[in-house]
């Protein structure tokens, strides 16, 4: 009877343990309650060898992103620079701080990575510029959208995201997040969706295999655009226009940077109709 007993609670367990997310213990009500509140992420830029984007980029659709989902964190979106042929950037979420020592272990201590690590990394002469953010508050985090449909999406994702990297005087994000809302208004006001507003998340690394910046504080505005159109003959002008506005506010360190990411086929953050 003792062993009959036993054998129940395991087997509650197991349900309880599968009933909620391994990274915040909440229930998983239905299959995607674990694609929110992500607190801590990273804001990764690469420079790829000389003629080989593409190959990396093959590579780590095809192993990754699955990979990091099963550990509790996401691949929110990856693309390529435009204005660098050899940039790659992708942007990684956990849903705290503390699950962010958690899932790099499982993952960079694991057999996808173990099997794969030297093919990806002969490709990689820099992976080192790492941006480690929070969003600036709640409801403003990085939108995660629905995995690309390999049926429905056969061609892939599509649209254009932006980003605007600020360099913030230390001890002013709070100040200058304040001053710049009129601007992000306006980048609204251009048909741009905000797909997130992240800040530097100022604590120690807890993963120190993987080195972050510790030259900020930083604050990063994401958007998507449908298109090119839309780009340039309405985004950029703004765009450019409000770099010298909040240049003039005082609050920053350098020139804000303007980069313009072209999702890759299976990057999560992309132009959705709906």
């Amino acid at each position: 009877m003792r062993t009959l007993t036993e054998l129940l609670v395991l087997v509650a367990a197991c349900g309880l343990a599968f009933a909620q997310s391994p990274s915040t213990g909440k229930p998983l009500t239905e299959p995607s309650a674990h694609l929110s509140d992500f607190q801590a992420l990273e804001f990764r830029r690469y420079i790829v060898k000389e003629r080989e984007r593409k190959h990396f980029t093959t590579y780590f659709e095809s192993y990754f992103p699955e990979a990091l989902e099963q550990t509790g964190a996401i691949v929110a979106g990856s693309f390529s620079e435009r204005k660098n042929q050899n940039g790659f950037t992708w942007i990684r979420g956990f849903h705290t701080i503390e699950a962010r020592a958690i899932s790099n272990a499982q993952f960079y201590y694991g057999p996808v990575w173990r099997e794969h690590r030297t093919a990806v990394n002969d490709l990689l002469p820099d992976s080192d510029n790492v941006l480690l953010l929070r969003p600036l508050s709640p409801e403003r985090g990085v939108t995660i959208l629905q995995a690309v449909d390999p049926v429905l999406e056969p061609e892939g994702a599509r649209g254009v995201v932006v980003a605007l990297i600020f360099a913030v005087k230390p001890n002013s994000v709070e100040a200058f997040a304040k001053q710049a809302e009129p601007t992000f208004a306006s980048y609204r006001g251009t048909g741009a969706r905000e797909a997130g507003v992240l800040v530097t998340l100022d604590v120690n690394n807890n993963f120190p295999q993987l080195p972050i910046r510790t030259d900020g504080p930083y604050l990063v505005w994401l958007g998507l655009l449908k298109d090119n159109e839309i780009l340039e003959k309405q985004f950029t002008p703004v765009a450019e226009s409000s770099i010298q506005v909040l240049s003039a506010t005082g609050l920053l360190r350098s020139a804000p940077e303007f980069v313009v990411l072209d999702p890759t086929p299976r990057s999560r953050l992309r132009w959705l109709s709906q």
